[in-house]
Parts: structure tokens; C-alpha cells; sequence
């Protein structure tokens, strides 16, 4: 889980933009791949993936853009692994929401 510190260092990197420069990623990808998304939000996810999920985690949250049907079967498993994965994924899902501009 992401500390306050953590959320606040990587808030600041993404607004001054701060850090490497992200070329592509899975996650940008599959954003890219929907239909009407722009591309510096894809950018903006990606970046945010890149603190939060490993490249394992990455692979497994774009199947989820895919195929949003996936989702609520990870959500409802009952393995441990798909809950763990769960808990990143709500948490890069939260620091996405709270750093990456909508519009």
C-alpha cells in the first residue's frame, strides 16, 4: 500500500514531470487501444502503473482495460494471489484517479 509520503512524491513527480520519460507501457497500451481515451491520460496511467504495480501486475491490470468483464471475476476470486493482485490494483487505481487529469 502507498504511503501519504509516497502519494505526495509521486503526486508533485507527475505534475512537474519529474522522473523518466515514459514512452509506453502495458498499461498506455491498452488505454490507447480504447476508443475516445486521450493520449496523455494513457500517459498519465502508465506513469502512475510504473510507481505502484511491477511488470507483472502492469500485464495483468491492461487485460483488465480490455476486458472489463475480467475485473469483477478477479474482484470475486478466491484465491489469495487475485486478492492480493486486487488490493494493487484498487491501489494504483486510487492514485491514478487522484493525479491523472480526466479532461
Amino acid at each position: 500500500m502507498t504511503t501519504f509520503p509516497q502519494t505526495l512524491a509521486l503526486t508533485f513527480g507527475l505534475l512537474l514531470g519529474t522522473g523518466p520519460a515514459w514512452a509506453g507501457g502495458a498499461i498506455a497500451n491498452a488505454c490507447q487501444s480504447a476508443d475516445g481515451v486521450p493520449g496523455g491520460l494513457c500517459d498519465c496511467l502508465q506513469q502512475v502503473a510504473d510507481q505502484t504495480l511491477d511488470g507483472g501486475d502492469q500485464r495483468r491490470a491492461a487485460k483488465l482495460f480490455r476486458d472489463p468483464d475480467k475485473a469483477e471475476e478477479m474482484r470475486m476470486a478466491d484465491s489469495g494471489t487475485a486478492e492480493e493482485f486486487w488490493q494493487r490494483y484498487t491501489n494504483f487505481a486510487a492514485t491514478a484517479e487522484a493525479v491523472c487529469p480526466v479532461n
